[in-house]
């Protein structure tokens, strides 16, 4: 593949406020910040990172103008982000050591792909900026045991003990050693996820905060997202490594179009840069899942990967991302260790790819202390516990997990299989369509109804009589016969004693943009019904990801557009509709065809 690189040039500082006196580092990574002091770290969309201080009287303009300063970067027609907040003025909900992410308007971002953005001089830097701030910074939560290896990571890079690249994979990644030179973590920078401008594998051509290889997870947004999988997986059950959210300064990482110092390489070479990067303890291992025969593999270990994957609806669980240790040297016990979560969590149900499916310890039911562990799951804690500690996580993303560990937690304590549970998330790949899962046709029939609810009270606020409502559908291809069972929603069928939910279905004609229940369809989609059939035809070819590899998946339910009274209504109708659908799938499972799900893998 050609490289189309994002011209850019990162820069190094901290800017401290000039209100403020500095502030030295204590050994090299902690610093000791007086009240109302907050240091913060801002990137912008071409990676440029830059930290600073702030004081209590510090806003979003303050900040944009100190980036303006020291990173010559044009701030106008600009907007700083925090998740899903735009911050006008008030900067008080932002935490100390928090990452924010400085967007430009869309008609903006040609220019800034094109333009590079010029840092100041080492002279500049120590001059106006002081930088005193450790080589790599811990933002948030971590654990006692990876503040210790992060003091001797540091150690070893003081005595010339570089990281190494890691060649496999599609974004850039790095090991980082200890004095014995070691590999003991990973680093993954934000700004070299695969197309964010400083890849350095060729996969190049957005910015931050743009759809990513999932078009439900953004560039630069998977680094949180991997520390998200090891905050949820308690006690360690599932064998997460440990994982934070760093700053990191070194001359190794990749800058695309970087800009020499009087045309000298090798000033490069010795230039310093910091970026924002997910932080992992490297596990030594023997091998993968995809060099070792997984019939071997404990089942207690499969069904615990698999509870955690469903739970945060991992779209990239492959065999590449499993690896595989012997205990004490054996070939005939091993352990799994689950890496790489960067595509869990995504803005909207997308198409999970749980590759355990097929495995023959999935079909193995649960034991009585997986079930007790399902049970003791509380996903509106877990929201919570998420946002305290990362902050910057989207609504949208709480909303999937929310909705994917009450779905578990149901089907598990119906008697579900984590392959039956799997195979329910997993859409099915029919005549060459992709088709929405049963997992989210139950979605869908939630938000009809929450819809069909709003619209009755506001014809009953109206005090006007109820009229016939014409429902503009998403209808889907998908003989329910064919699936092996007849598809009921609600305690009585739909709800209502009517049957089959989408008897009211009708002919729609195509158009620019059809939306259903917030939910857009695309021009492309030709939407029809004929009985019990429900047909989508995909009339183009598809969009596709910029590396022009990966089909773009269809988002057929988004959580985030709800407001939150409809989200808890939806909850309520969605909790109706799971038990009808396990009892009709498991009264129907004898003799039910093996179907062929989609399930796209991104060996990220």
């Amino acid at each position: 593949m050609s490289r189309n690189p994002v011209e850019t040039q990162m820069a190094v500082a901290v800017f401290n406020s000039p209100l403020g006196r500095e502030h030295h580092a204590n050994n090299g990574m902690e610093s000791t910040k007086p009240s109302g002091r907050r240091r913060v770290f801002v990137q912008t969309e071409t990676g440029c990172v830059l930290g600073m201080e702030l004081d209590r009287s510090d806003n979003a303009h303050t900040v944009k103008r100190r980036l303006q300063i020291a990173l010559n970067v044009s701030v106008e027609e600009s907007s700083l982000t925090f998740g899903d907040m735009i911050l006008k003025n008030d900067l008080s909900a932002i935490r100390n050591d928090s990452p924010l992410l400085l967007t430009r308007n869309l008609n903006l971002l040609h220019r800034s792909s094109s333009s590079p953005c010029l840092s100041p001089t080492s002279k500049d830097i120590q001059q106006h900026n002081g930088d005193r701030s450790g080589p790599i910074e811990i933002l948030g939560f971590s654990t006692r045991n990876t503040k210790q290896l992060v003091k001797e990571i540091v150690k070893a890079m003081n005595t010339g003990v570089d990281p190494i690249p890691v060649q496999s994979g599609l974004g850039g990644a790095y090991y980082f050693r200890n004095s014995k030179g070691e590999s003991v973590a990973i680093v993954k920078p934000t700004d070299e996820e695969p197309f964010a401008p400083n890849n350095p594998k060729g996969f190049v051509g957005r910015a931050l905060g743009q759809p990513g290889l999932k078009r439900s997870v953004r560039v630069g947004e998977t680094g949180f997202r991997e520390v998200a999988a090891y905050l949820l997986d308690y006690g360690n059950f599932a064998n997460v490594p440990p994982t934070a959210l760093v700053k990191i300064t070194h001359s190794i990482f990749n800058v695309n179009n970087d800009v020499t110092v009087n045309g000298n390489n090798e000033n490069k070479m010795k230039k310093q840069y910091s970026k924002i990067a997910s932080f992992q303890h490297f596990i030594p291992h023997d091998f993968d899942a995809s060099d070792y025969g997984t019939s071997s593999f404990p089942v207690s270990a499969v069904h615990r990967i698999g509870i955690l994957d469903i739970r945060i609806l991992n779209t990239d669980r492959h065999a590449g991302n499993l690896l595989v240790r012997k205990v004490d040297g054996r070939f005939s016990q091993v352990e799994l260790i689950p890496i790489d979560h960067g595509l869990c969590l995504p803005e909207n149900l997308e198409d999970p790819y749980f590759e355990w499916i097929h495995w023959p310890q999935a079909s193995i039911p649960f034991t009585d202390e997986e079930l007790n562990y399902i049970q003791q799951l509380n996903p509106y804690r877990d929201a919570e516990m998420l946002k305290s500690e990362l902050p910057m996580i989207r609504e949208a993303c709480l909303r999937v997990l929310i909705l994917c560990t009450i779905f578990l937690k149901e089907a598990a304590a119906y008697g579900l299989t984590l392959a039956e549970i799997g195979e329910m998330m997993s859409r099915e790949f029919r005549r060459g369509e992709e088709q929405p899962s049963e997992f989210e046709l139950l979605c869908l029939e939630a938000r009809r109804q929450v819809v069909a609810e709003r619209e009755k009270e506001v014809v009953a606020v109206a005090g006007l009589s109820s009229p016939k409502v014409e429902e503009d559908v998403f209808q889907l291809d998908i003989d329910f016969d064919d699936l092996g069972f007849p598809f009921h929603f609600g305690r009585n069928g739909n709800g209502n004693g009517n049957g089959n939910p989408f008897s009211k279905f009708h002919e729609t004609i195509e158009e620019e943009e059809e939306e259903f229940a917030g939910e857009v369809v695309p021009a492309s989609v030709k939407i029809k019904a004929e009985g019990k059939k429900l047909a989508v035809v995909n009339t183009s070819s598809g969009h596709r990801s910029a590396s022009e590899q990966l089909p773009a998946s269809a988002t057929f339910v988004k959580l985030g557009e709800m407001k939150e009274d409809e989200w808890v209504v939806f909850i309520e109708k969605f909790q109706e509709a799971v038990f009808p659908a396990f009892v009709n799938r498991k009264s129907a499972a004898k003799g039910q065809r093996q179907l062929q799900r989609l399930g796209t893998s991104c060996q990220f």
